[in-house]
């Protein structure tokens, strides 16, 4: 841990403890279930806090519910004001409604969907501006100023710091032994709140913070003992796409978080997908970045040991999250893509298919090329998608058909095998 920075005293465990019973109904205890498959692979007992089942579908709902509720009644009529990427958003809409304030949210205008329809379903007016959190903050700035209303922002606010934390004291609650805490990291306000409430009431307990490769403002603050600006990019975890840390935010992570890691895109889809096959929990990437590290063996785990991470949020893109699952099946061997072709007469797909059953590969797509991919006239060109056990199952299915006279070309190639 950096020494530079003194801890901001305007977050104290006494401020968690009194949101959690301020907030006690209006937001979910969400289960910490074991994840059996990494705790065989670590040998450490390793548990997710699914906090992808909580009210909006995401942690943000617990800062935003605290913040609101210690407003003064002049605020509330007015109105608040939130900039987001989409869960603190929908945070902020849900705790609105539930409160009887009016609310505008500013987002991105590359914001996902899914996000920006359930914050508009929860009562919200959505303002969509730039394409990036300062681009939003800028304007979320200006219609503050014209309207007269309370800014709730989504990291660097004591109050919704405080309402975070009280993730780290449900934690407690279930592990009270816990020695291991990895935490997603966009601006920092989960990770300080959980490390407040969590040091406070368990000194030895480990926690190291977890950002996306392209998007690591604080990792590199915290390593460099001060505040860095990040360009940032495009990434799976939208969440954590913050270019710069808090200011409240950073001095509690360099005061009491032990550790930052980074994770890949391909980290943060196996991640996902991880969560979906094995504790059978839908998350989205910014949710699954803890996971991802663990899977990939950013954090040193040692055997015995009580790890746990939250899944921060479940609201993923449909769309996004087929796609996420296909591309790590063919990159873990479940899936096996093939190119091949066949003479262009009657029969000839159902032999090529009885040939394939014959090994116990299952079809899952199969699509038809001619002329436009320059397959030669007397032959059809298939694009096969199969789903094998293994990458030694795939190696017989392709052995199989090269053995039965099928030309054979296995992955992405650009050339019709003949």
């Amino acid at each position: 841990m950096s020494e530079t920075v003194a801890l901001d005293p305007s977050v104290t465990l006494a401020d968690v403890q009194a949101a959690r019973t301020r907030l006690n109904g209006l937001v979910l205890d969400t289960p910490v279930v074991p994840d059996t498959r990494l705790s065989e692979r670590t040998g450490a007992n390793v548990f997710l806090k699914a906090e992808c089942m909580q009210r909006s579908g995401a942690f943000k709902v617990r800062g935003a519910f605290n913040r609101l509720l210690t407003m003064p009644d002049d605020e509330r009529r007015r109105g608040v004001i939130a900039q987001s990427a989409g869960n603190h958003a929908q945070g902020v809409a849900l705790a609105a409604r539930h409160l009887g304030i009016p609310a505008v949210i500013v987002m991105p205008e590359h914001a996902p969907l899914t996000k920006v329809v359930a914050t508009r379903r929860l009562g919200a007016e959505v303002i969509l501006s730039g394409d990036t959190f300062d681009a939003c903050s800028e304007k979320a700035a200006e219609v503050q100023a014209e309207r007269g209303l309370t800014l709730v922002h989504p990291f660097d606010d004591p109050a919704v710091i405080a309402g975070q934390g009280t993730l780290g004291m449900e934690l407690l609650d279930v592990l009270p032994e816990v020695d291991l805490v990895v935490v997603p990291v966009g601006g920092g306000g989960l990770i300080s709140g959980i490390a407040t409430a969590m040091k406070a009431l368990r000194p030895s307990v480990r926690i190291v913070g977890v950002q996306a490769e392209r998007n690591a403002a604080t990792a590199r603050s915290f390593a460099e003992g001060h505040p860095v600006t990040v360009s940032g990019g495009r990434s799976l975890a939208d969440g954590l796409a913050v270019k710069k840390p808090g200011r409240l935010t950073l001095p509690i992570i360099q005061q009491l978080v032990d550790d930052m890691v980074t994770v890949s895109e391909d980290d943060i889809a196996a991640g996902i997908a991880h969560a979906a096959m094995h504790p059978k929990l839908v998350t989205e990437g910014a949710g699954a970045a803890g996971l991802a590290a663990l899977l990939a063996g950013k954090i040193a785990v040692a055997p015995g040991q009580t790890v746990a991470t939250p899944l921060c949020g479940g609201n993923i893109d449909a769309n996004i999250l087929a796609r996420v699952l296909e591309t790590v099946l063919v990159r873990q061997g479940h899936y096996l893509l093939l190119k091949l072709t066949v003479e262009d007469r009657p029969g000839e797909l159902a032999k090529l298919v009885e040939v394939i059953a014959a090994t116990g590969a299952n079809v899952v797509e199969v699509l038809h090329r001619r002329a436009a991919w320059l397959v030669p006239l007397d032959r059809a060109g298939l694009e096969l998608v199969l789903e094998v056990k293994d990458d030694a199952h795939a190696d017989t299915v392709v052995a199989t058909l090269r053995d039965t006279g099928y030309p054979v070309a296995t992955g992405a190639a650009h050339v019709w095998p003949t």
